[in-house]
Protein backbone atom coordinates (compact mmCIF):
# COMPACT_ATOMS: atom_id res chain seq x y z
CA UNK A 1 0.00 0.00 0.00
CA UNK A 2 1.64 3.18 -0.97
CA UNK A 3 1.93 5.84 2.20
CA UNK A 4 0.54 9.12 2.01
CA UNK A 5 2.30 11.75 2.61
CA UNK A 6 1.39 15.17 4.41
CA UNK A 7 2.39 18.73 4.43
CA UNK A 8 3.95 19.56 8.28
CA UNK A 9 1.08 22.42 8.76
CA UNK A 10 -1.70 20.15 7.84
CA UNK A 11 -0.56 17.66 10.54
CA UNK A 12 -0.26 19.89 13.42
CA UNK A 13 -3.60 21.32 12.27
CA UNK A 14 -5.27 17.81 12.88
CA UNK A 15 -2.99 17.44 16.20
CA UNK A 16 -4.35 20.70 17.35
CA UNK A 17 -7.89 20.17 16.53
CA UNK A 18 -8.04 16.86 17.86
CA UNK A 19 -6.56 18.42 21.50
CA UNK A 20 -9.22 20.99 21.21
CA UNK A 21 -12.22 18.51 21.02
CA UNK A 22 -10.41 16.91 23.88
CA UNK A 23 -10.00 20.06 26.39
CA UNK A 24 -13.01 22.28 25.63
CA UNK A 25 -11.22 25.21 27.62
CA UNK A 26 -8.83 25.94 25.06
CA UNK A 27 -8.39 29.11 23.49
CA UNK A 28 -10.84 30.52 20.50
CA UNK A 29 -7.33 30.55 18.68
CA UNK A 30 -7.07 26.49 18.72
CA UNK A 31 -10.49 26.13 18.09
CA UNK A 32 -10.12 27.72 14.83
CA UNK A 33 -7.52 26.41 13.76
CA UNK A 34 -9.82 23.05 13.89
CA UNK A 35 -12.41 24.46 11.96
CA UNK A 36 -9.66 25.35 9.09
CA UNK A 37 -8.63 21.84 9.30
CA UNK A 38 -12.22 20.46 8.40
CA UNK A 39 -10.33 20.82 4.92
CA UNK A 40 -8.01 18.16 5.00
CA UNK A 41 -7.71 15.44 2.69
CA UNK A 42 -9.16 12.77 4.73
CA UNK A 43 -11.26 13.13 8.17
CA UNK A 44 -10.60 14.14 11.11
CA UNK A 45 -11.98 10.83 12.95
CA UNK A 46 -8.62 9.45 11.20
CA UNK A 47 -6.28 11.07 13.06
CA UNK A 48 -4.91 9.55 16.64
CA UNK A 49 -6.97 11.23 19.31
CA UNK A 50 -4.80 12.76 21.99
CA UNK A 51 -6.11 13.53 25.42
CA UNK A 52 -5.46 16.58 27.53
CA UNK A 53 -3.80 14.33 30.33
CA UNK A 54 -1.09 13.23 27.30
CA UNK A 55 -0.34 17.04 27.18
CA UNK A 56 3.72 16.30 27.78
CA UNK A 57 5.37 18.02 30.58
CA UNK A 58 8.77 19.30 30.02
CA UNK A 59 11.50 17.58 32.99
CA UNK A 60 12.08 21.23 33.71
CA UNK A 61 8.51 21.44 34.81
CA UNK A 62 7.34 23.65 32.06
CA UNK A 63 3.75 23.01 31.85
CA UNK A 64 0.44 25.40 30.20
CA UNK A 65 -0.67 28.08 31.55
CA UNK A 66 -3.71 27.03 33.11
CA UNK A 67 -7.18 28.89 32.96
CA UNK A 68 -7.83 32.05 34.86
CA UNK A 69 -10.11 31.55 38.12
CA UNK A 70 -12.80 34.20 39.12
CA UNK A 71 -11.95 36.65 41.85
CA UNK A 72 -15.07 35.08 43.66
CA UNK A 73 -13.31 32.00 44.34
CA UNK A 74 -11.27 33.24 46.77
CA UNK A 75 -13.59 35.65 48.97
CA UNK A 76 -10.57 35.96 51.17
CA UNK A 77 -8.15 37.34 48.66
CA UNK A 78 -6.42 40.57 48.73
CA UNK A 79 -7.01 40.53 45.06
CA UNK A 80 -8.69 39.56 41.36
CA UNK A 81 -5.44 38.37 40.03
CA UNK A 82 -5.21 34.51 38.15
CA UNK A 83 -4.56 31.53 39.88
CA UNK A 84 -0.72 30.72 40.33
CA UNK A 85 0.38 28.85 37.08
CA UNK A 86 3.40 28.02 35.65
CA UNK A 87 4.96 29.44 32.88
CA UNK A 88 8.53 28.84 33.25
CA UNK A 89 10.70 26.98 35.80
CA UNK A 90 10.48 28.09 39.46
CA UNK A 91 13.89 29.13 40.29
CA UNK A 92 16.06 27.05 42.11
CA UNK A 93 15.91 26.97 46.35
CA UNK A 94 19.46 25.58 46.37
CA UNK A 95 21.49 27.58 48.55
CA UNK A 96 23.76 30.24 47.14
CA UNK A 97 25.70 31.70 50.11
CA UNK A 98 29.21 32.51 49.99
CA UNK A 99 31.04 29.07 50.67
CA UNK A 100 33.64 30.76 52.88
CA UNK A 101 35.35 33.83 54.29
CA UNK A 102 38.68 35.31 54.77
CA UNK A 103 39.01 33.17 57.91
CA UNK A 104 38.70 29.74 55.95
CA UNK A 105 40.84 27.30 57.50
CA UNK A 106 41.17 25.12 54.18
CA UNK A 107 42.08 25.63 50.62
CA UNK A 108 38.90 27.07 48.70
CA UNK A 109 37.89 25.24 45.22
CA UNK A 110 36.13 26.01 42.23
CA UNK A 111 33.26 23.84 43.02
CA UNK A 112 29.72 24.79 44.12
CA UNK A 113 27.42 21.74 44.18
CA UNK A 114 27.86 19.95 41.42
CA UNK A 115 29.27 22.05 39.65
CA UNK A 116 32.75 22.72 38.79
CA UNK A 117 36.12 21.11 39.86
CA UNK A 118 38.65 21.35 42.36
CA UNK A 119 41.81 23.50 41.41
CA UNK A 120 45.17 21.82 40.65
CA UNK A 121 47.04 24.40 39.73
CA UNK A 122 49.00 27.37 41.89
CA UNK A 123 46.31 30.21 43.44
CA UNK A 124 46.81 33.10 45.44
CA UNK A 125 44.94 31.48 48.27
CA UNK A 126 44.52 35.05 50.48
CA UNK A 127 43.08 36.87 47.47
CA UNK A 128 40.67 33.75 46.85
CA UNK A 129 39.65 33.95 50.71
CA UNK A 130 38.79 37.43 50.56
CA UNK A 131 35.99 36.71 47.04
CA UNK A 132 34.95 33.32 47.14
CA UNK A 133 32.17 34.17 44.66
CA UNK A 134 34.66 34.50 42.04
CA UNK A 135 35.85 31.33 42.23
CA UNK A 136 32.57 29.61 43.28
CA UNK A 137 30.02 32.28 42.07
CA UNK A 138 26.16 31.58 43.00
CA UNK A 139 24.52 29.59 40.32
CA UNK A 140 22.08 32.90 39.98
CA UNK A 141 24.95 34.74 38.43
CA UNK A 142 24.94 34.82 34.60
CA UNK A 143 26.79 36.25 31.73
CA UNK A 144 29.28 39.25 32.30
CA UNK A 145 29.33 42.22 34.45
CA UNK A 146 32.75 44.89 34.10
CA UNK A 147 35.08 44.02 37.44
CA UNK A 148 33.06 46.16 40.58
CA UNK A 149 35.78 45.98 42.54
CA UNK A 150 39.04 47.44 43.51
CA UNK A 151 41.17 47.04 46.78
CA UNK A 152 43.18 50.39 47.73
CA UNK A 153 45.77 47.96 48.85
CA UNK A 154 46.19 47.18 45.06
CA UNK A 155 46.98 51.12 44.33
CA UNK A 156 50.47 52.17 43.82
CA UNK A 157 51.30 54.01 47.00
CA UNK A 158 53.25 57.40 46.54
CA UNK A 159 55.25 57.86 49.56
CA UNK A 160 56.63 61.37 50.57
CA UNK A 161 58.07 62.96 53.75
CA UNK A 162 55.19 63.73 55.98
CA UNK A 163 52.44 61.23 54.45
CA UNK A 164 51.34 59.06 51.74
CA UNK A 165 48.51 59.13 48.88
CA UNK A 166 47.45 56.12 46.56
CA UNK A 167 44.67 56.53 43.96
CA UNK A 168 41.68 54.52 42.11
CA UNK A 169 41.05 55.79 38.77
CA UNK A 170 39.87 53.97 35.06
CA UNK A 171 43.56 53.07 34.77
CA UNK A 172 42.93 50.31 37.34
CA UNK A 173 39.32 50.31 37.57
CA UNK A 174 37.90 50.54 33.61
CA UNK A 175 34.33 50.34 35.14
CA UNK A 176 34.20 53.09 37.21
CA UNK A 177 33.86 55.85 34.32
CA UNK A 178 32.20 58.81 36.55
CA UNK A 179 34.54 59.00 39.48
CA UNK A 180 37.55 58.26 41.11
CA UNK A 181 39.43 58.05 44.53
CA UNK A 182 42.31 59.10 46.51
CA UNK A 183 42.95 57.39 49.85
CA UNK A 184 45.48 60.36 51.58
CA UNK A 185 47.56 60.31 55.17
CA UNK A 186 49.50 62.89 56.24
CA UNK A 187 51.32 63.25 59.89
CA UNK A 188 50.61 65.53 62.16
CA UNK A 189 51.31 69.36 60.96
CA UNK A 190 51.99 67.64 57.50
CA UNK A 191 50.44 69.68 54.41
CA UNK A 192 49.04 68.58 51.37
CA UNK A 193 50.32 71.98 49.62
CA UNK A 194 48.24 74.70 47.89
CA UNK A 195 46.59 73.40 44.55
CA UNK A 196 43.53 73.38 42.85
CA UNK A 197 42.09 70.83 40.52
CA UNK A 198 40.05 70.36 37.23
CA UNK A 199 37.41 68.46 38.96
CA UNK A 200 35.41 68.95 42.27
CA UNK A 201 36.98 67.24 44.97
CA UNK A 202 34.97 65.78 47.73
CA UNK A 203 36.42 64.29 51.28
CA UNK A 204 35.48 62.00 54.15
CA UNK A 205 37.92 61.78 57.39
CA UNK A 206 38.71 58.19 58.14
CA UNK A 207 40.54 59.28 61.15
CA UNK A 208 41.99 62.03 62.93
CA UNK A 209 41.40 65.84 62.01
CA UNK A 210 41.93 68.18 59.05
CA UNK A 211 42.22 72.08 58.91
CA UNK A 212 41.41 73.34 55.41
CA UNK A 213 42.23 76.67 53.96
CA UNK A 214 40.32 78.00 50.23
CA UNK A 215 39.09 81.16 48.35
CA UNK A 216 36.90 81.34 45.83
CA UNK A 217 36.68 83.71 42.68
CA UNK A 218 35.09 86.47 44.85
CA UNK A 219 38.23 86.89 46.93
CA UNK A 220 35.88 85.63 49.63
CA UNK A 221 38.43 83.47 51.94
CA UNK A 222 37.63 80.43 54.20
CA UNK A 223 39.35 78.39 56.81
CA UNK A 224 37.54 75.37 59.35
CA UNK A 225 38.61 72.33 60.64
CA UNK A 226 37.08 68.95 60.25
CA UNK A 227 36.76 65.81 61.91
CA UNK A 228 36.25 61.81 61.79
CA UNK A 229 33.11 61.61 60.02
CA UNK A 230 32.89 65.15 58.51
CA UNK A 231 33.48 66.16 54.99
CA UNK A 232 34.83 68.90 52.86
CA UNK A 233 34.02 70.20 49.03
CA UNK A 234 35.78 71.86 46.80
CA UNK A 235 34.11 72.96 43.39
CA UNK A 236 36.41 72.57 40.44
CA UNK A 237 39.22 74.91 40.12
CA UNK A 238 38.93 76.40 43.87
CA UNK A 239 42.60 76.98 45.26
CA UNK A 240 42.97 75.21 48.95
CA UNK A 241 45.19 73.77 51.18
CA UNK A 242 44.98 70.46 53.87
CA UNK A 243 47.08 70.36 57.01
CA UNK A 244 46.52 67.52 59.49
CA UNK A 245 46.05 68.95 63.08
CA UNK A 246 47.71 67.45 66.24
CA UNK A 247 44.65 66.69 67.53
CA UNK A 248 45.49 62.85 66.59
CA UNK A 249 48.82 62.04 67.71
CA UNK A 250 49.68 60.14 64.43
CA UNK A 251 47.87 62.87 62.67
CA UNK A 252 44.56 61.78 59.80
CA UNK A 253 43.73 59.81 57.06
CA UNK A 254 41.43 60.79 54.99
CA UNK A 255 39.47 59.62 51.43
CA UNK A 256 38.76 61.96 48.29
CA UNK A 257 36.57 61.48 45.87
CA UNK A 258 36.45 63.21 42.20
CA UNK A 259 33.96 63.62 39.76
CA UNK A 260 35.95 62.15 36.73
CA UNK A 261 36.78 58.24 36.80
CA UNK A 262 40.21 59.66 34.39
CA UNK A 263 41.38 61.86 37.55
CA UNK A 264 44.59 61.47 38.20
CA UNK A 265 46.31 62.59 41.38
CA UNK A 266 49.36 63.33 39.67
CA UNK A 267 47.86 66.01 37.80
CA UNK A 268 46.79 68.41 40.45
CA UNK A 269 48.18 72.15 39.62
CA UNK A 270 50.64 72.96 42.53
CA UNK A 271 51.60 76.01 43.96
CA UNK A 272 54.94 75.24 43.74
CA UNK A 273 55.11 72.59 40.64
CA UNK A 274 53.61 76.33 38.67
CA UNK A 275 55.97 79.10 40.61
CA UNK A 276 59.16 76.31 39.88
CA UNK A 277 58.40 76.84 35.80
CA UNK A 278 57.91 80.88 35.77
CA UNK A 279 60.85 82.98 35.21
CA UNK A 280 61.97 84.68 38.83
CA UNK A 281 61.91 87.86 37.31
CA UNK A 282 58.01 87.54 36.26
CA UNK A 283 57.23 86.80 39.54
CA UNK A 284 59.46 89.82 40.58
CA UNK A 285 57.18 91.77 38.26
CA UNK A 286 53.92 90.13 39.26
CA UNK A 287 54.40 90.64 43.01
CA UNK A 288 56.70 94.09 42.56
CA UNK A 289 59.28 92.76 44.29
CA UNK A 290 62.79 92.60 44.46
CA UNK A 291 64.07 89.31 42.75
CA UNK A 292 65.98 88.02 45.64
CA UNK A 293 62.73 87.71 47.21
CA UNK A 294 62.40 84.41 45.19
CA UNK A 295 65.48 82.84 46.14
CA UNK A 296 64.16 80.27 48.41
CA UNK A 297 61.29 78.80 46.44
CA UNK A 298 61.42 75.32 45.94
CA UNK A 299 63.01 74.16 42.30
CA UNK A 300 59.67 71.02 42.05
CA UNK A 301 56.92 70.70 43.82
CA UNK A 302 56.49 69.58 46.97
CA UNK A 303 53.00 67.68 47.16
CA UNK A 304 53.00 66.60 50.84
CA UNK A 305 55.55 68.11 52.92
CA UNK A 306 55.79 68.22 56.94
CA UNK A 307 55.06 71.43 59.40
CA UNK A 308 54.38 72.09 63.35
CA UNK A 309 50.57 71.66 63.51
CA UNK A 310 48.31 74.70 63.36
CA UNK A 311 47.09 75.94 66.23
CA UNK A 312 43.65 75.11 67.42
CA UNK A 313 42.29 78.58 67.42
CA UNK A 314 43.35 79.38 64.26
CA UNK A 315 41.31 82.11 61.65
CA UNK A 316 41.28 82.93 58.54
CA UNK A 317 43.05 85.72 57.50
CA UNK A 318 41.22 88.80 57.42
CA UNK A 319 39.45 90.03 54.13
CA UNK A 320 37.90 93.09 52.96
CA UNK A 321 35.61 90.58 50.62
CA UNK A 322 34.19 88.51 53.37
CA UNK A 323 33.67 85.54 54.15
CA UNK A 324 32.33 82.76 51.36
CA UNK A 325 28.45 82.24 51.69
CA UNK A 326 28.19 78.44 51.60
CA UNK A 327 31.02 76.85 53.66
CA UNK A 328 33.24 74.26 51.93
CA UNK A 329 32.92 71.68 55.16
CA UNK A 330 29.97 69.97 56.71
CA UNK A 331 29.88 68.41 59.96
CA UNK A 332 28.72 64.83 59.12
CA UNK A 333 29.63 63.50 62.06
CA UNK A 334 27.10 65.27 64.30
CA UNK A 335 23.97 64.62 62.17
CA UNK A 336 22.01 61.90 63.51
CA UNK A 337 21.68 59.02 61.36
CA UNK A 338 18.17 57.64 60.30
CA UNK A 339 18.00 54.14 62.66
CA UNK A 340 16.11 51.36 60.90
CA UNK A 341 15.09 47.71 61.30
CA UNK A 342 18.87 46.59 60.19
CA UNK A 343 21.44 49.05 60.58
CA UNK A 344 20.89 53.17 59.84
CA UNK A 345 21.94 55.93 57.07
CA UNK A 346 22.85 59.53 56.96
CA UNK A 347 22.02 61.18 53.66
CA UNK A 348 24.53 64.38 52.61
CA UNK A 349 23.11 66.44 49.63
CA UNK A 350 23.03 70.01 48.28
CA UNK A 351 19.85 70.42 50.07
CA UNK A 352 22.21 70.22 53.36
CA UNK A 353 25.77 70.48 52.39
CA UNK A 354 24.83 73.53 49.75
CA UNK A 355 27.85 74.02 48.01
CA UNK A 356 27.86 70.55 46.93
CA UNK A 357 26.47 70.42 43.85
CA UNK A 358 27.80 67.31 42.14
CA UNK A 359 28.46 65.31 44.73
CA UNK A 360 25.93 63.25 47.07
CA UNK A 361 26.28 60.55 49.72
CA UNK A 362 24.87 58.09 51.94
CA UNK A 363 26.62 57.11 55.23
CA UNK A 364 25.26 53.45 55.44
CA UNK A 365 25.40 50.44 58.37
CA UNK A 366 24.20 47.39 58.06
CA UNK A 367 24.47 44.97 61.39
CA UNK A 368 25.66 41.11 61.05
CA UNK A 369 22.69 39.34 58.96
CA UNK A 370 20.87 42.51 57.70
CA UNK A 371 21.18 43.90 54.31
CA UNK A 372 21.34 47.13 52.50
CA UNK A 373 17.75 46.84 50.37
CA UNK A 374 17.42 45.60 46.75
CA UNK A 375 17.42 48.79 44.81
CA UNK A 376 19.02 50.66 42.34
CA UNK A 377 19.67 54.65 41.51
CA UNK A 378 17.83 55.93 38.26
CA UNK A 379 20.30 58.27 36.90
CA UNK A 380 23.28 58.27 38.30
CA UNK A 381 26.14 55.57 39.39
CA UNK A 382 26.87 54.94 42.86
CA UNK A 383 30.71 54.68 43.64
CA UNK A 384 30.94 52.93 47.05
CA UNK A 385 33.60 52.55 49.91
CA UNK A 386 33.97 50.51 52.45
CA UNK A 387 34.88 51.23 56.15
CA UNK A 388 34.61 48.54 57.96
CA UNK A 389 33.05 44.96 58.19
CA UNK A 390 32.52 42.48 55.12
CA UNK A 391 29.86 42.80 52.52
CA UNK A 392 28.54 40.90 49.71
CA UNK A 393 26.48 42.72 46.04
CA UNK A 394 25.39 41.07 43.41
CA UNK A 395 24.85 43.32 40.24
CA UNK A 396 21.87 42.60 37.75
CA UNK A 397 22.72 44.56 34.81
CA UNK A 398 19.93 43.45 32.33
CA UNK A 399 19.75 40.89 29.97
CA UNK A 400 20.31 37.96 32.05
CA UNK A 401 23.51 39.36 33.71
CA UNK A 402 24.91 39.47 36.99
CA UNK A 403 28.32 38.82 38.88
CA UNK A 404 28.05 38.88 42.96
CA UNK A 405 31.46 40.38 44.44
CA UNK A 406 32.62 40.51 47.83
CA UNK A 407 34.13 43.63 49.56
CA UNK A 408 36.58 44.32 52.87
CA UNK A 409 37.33 47.15 54.62
CA UNK A 410 39.46 49.31 51.98
CA UNK A 411 38.06 48.30 49.06
CA UNK A 412 36.27 50.48 46.47
CA UNK A 413 32.80 49.25 44.55
CA UNK A 414 31.14 50.41 41.68
CA UNK A 415 27.56 50.00 40.39
CA UNK A 416 26.57 51.89 36.82
CA UNK A 417 23.21 53.63 36.74
CA UNK A 418 19.72 51.56 37.12
CA UNK A 419 21.99 48.00 37.80
CA UNK A 420 20.26 46.50 40.68
CA UNK A 421 21.67 45.53 43.68
CA UNK A 422 22.27 45.02 47.08
CA UNK A 423 24.64 45.15 50.07
CA UNK A 424 24.24 41.95 52.37
CA UNK A 425 26.59 41.81 55.77
CA UNK A 426 28.80 38.71 55.66
CA UNK A 427 30.52 39.03 58.81
CA UNK A 428 30.11 38.66 62.17
CA UNK A 429 30.64 42.88 62.94
CA UNK A 430 28.56 45.78 62.02
CA UNK A 431 29.52 46.74 58.09
CA UNK A 432 30.01 50.93 57.56
CA UNK A 433 30.03 51.80 53.41
CA UNK A 434 29.54 55.07 51.61
CA UNK A 435 27.23 55.30 48.67
CA UNK A 436 28.62 58.27 46.64
CA UNK A 437 27.05 59.75 43.52
CA UNK A 438 27.83 62.40 41.27
CA UNK A 439 24.95 64.72 41.60
CA UNK A 440 23.11 66.92 43.73
CA UNK A 441 20.45 64.35 45.25
CA UNK A 442 20.44 61.17 46.44
CA UNK A 443 18.18 59.07 44.79
CA UNK A 444 17.23 55.43 44.99
CA UNK A 445 14.39 53.31 43.50
CA UNK A 446 13.33 50.90 46.13
CA UNK A 447 12.21 46.92 44.99
CA UNK A 448 10.09 46.63 48.20
CA UNK A 449 8.10 49.69 47.79
CA UNK A 450 8.04 49.58 44.25
CA UNK A 451 6.04 46.36 44.08
CA UNK A 452 4.02 47.51 47.40
CA UNK A 453 2.58 50.73 45.32
CA UNK A 454 1.72 48.55 42.06
CA UNK A 455 -1.87 46.65 42.03
CA UNK A 456 -1.61 43.38 43.69
CA UNK A 457 -3.02 41.73 40.88
CA UNK A 458 0.33 42.80 38.49
CA UNK A 459 2.56 41.48 41.54
CA UNK A 460 0.73 38.18 41.80
CA UNK A 461 0.74 37.86 38.13
CA UNK A 462 4.24 38.51 37.80
CA UNK A 463 5.71 36.46 40.68
CA UNK A 464 3.09 34.16 42.12
CA UNK A 465 2.76 35.23 45.45
CA UNK A 466 0.36 34.29 47.83
CA UNK A 467 -1.71 37.27 49.86
CA UNK A 468 0.00 37.26 52.86
CA UNK A 469 3.82 38.43 51.13
CA UNK A 470 1.93 40.87 49.64
CA UNK A 471 0.47 42.56 52.50
CA UNK A 472 4.07 42.49 53.96
CA UNK A 473 5.20 44.69 51.16
CA UNK A 474 6.54 48.07 52.62
CA UNK A 475 4.92 51.17 51.37
CA UNK A 476 7.89 53.26 52.77
CA UNK A 477 11.43 52.43 51.77
CA UNK A 478 12.93 49.92 53.94
CA UNK A 479 16.63 51.01 52.92
CA UNK A 480 18.23 48.58 55.83
CA UNK A 481 16.26 45.50 56.66
CA UNK A 482 17.03 43.53 59.31
CA UNK A 483 18.08 40.04 59.34
CA UNK A 484 15.62 37.37 59.50
CA UNK A 485 15.33 32.98 59.09
CA UNK A 486 14.50 31.97 55.91
CA UNK A 487 13.14 28.72 54.93
CA UNK A 488 13.67 26.71 51.46
CA UNK A 489 11.19 24.70 50.65
CA UNK A 490 13.01 23.05 48.11
CA UNK A 491 11.88 22.59 44.19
Amino acid sequence: MASLKFPKAVICAILLASFGSAAPAASSNVSSVASAASSAPFPLSSAPSISASAVPVSSAGVSVVSAPTSPSDDPSSTASAPEASQTVPYASDDPNSPLWGPDYDGVPQAIRGSFGASVLGPQNVPLVKQNPDLLAPPTTDSGSVGNAKWPFSLSHNRLQTGGWARQENIDVMPFATSMAGVNMRLEAGAIRELHWHKTAEWAYILKGSVQVTAINADGQNYLATVSEGDLWYFPPGIPHSLQATADLADGAEFLLVFDDGAFSEDSTFLLTDWLAHVPKEVLAKNFEVDISAFDHIPASELYIFPSSPPPDDATAVSDPQGTIPNPFTFQLSKVNATLLSGGSVKVVDSTTFTVSTTIAAAEVTVEPGAMRELHWHPTQDEWSFFIEGEGRVTIFASSSNARTYDYQAGDIGFVPATFGHYVENTGNTTLKFLEIFKSDRFQDISLNQWLALTPPDLVKAHLQLDDATIAKLSKTKPTVIGGSNTTSTGN
